[in-house]
């Protein structure tokens, strides 16, 4: 979190809680790569591994 708050947060003052929901949310959003491969994930994107996750909840 150390780049998020250093590029938008402290640049930034925010008039709501909010707002500032918002603003860091669409940031991640940008930022995180939800189709990249990972090696901690069995060279999984983040939404195949986060979906896998949500089918073994089910079947339990």
């Amino acid at each position: 979190f150390q780049l998020l708050k250093r590029e938008r947060i402290k640049k930034k003052i925010y008039g709501t809680r909010e707002e500032a929901r918002s603003d860091i949310f669409d940031y991640i959003e940008m930022f995180y790569n939800s189709k990249r491969r990972h090696g901690s994930s069995e060279q999984m994107s983040p939404t195949e591994y986060e979906n896998q996750y949500y089918q073994r909840l089910g079947s339990v």
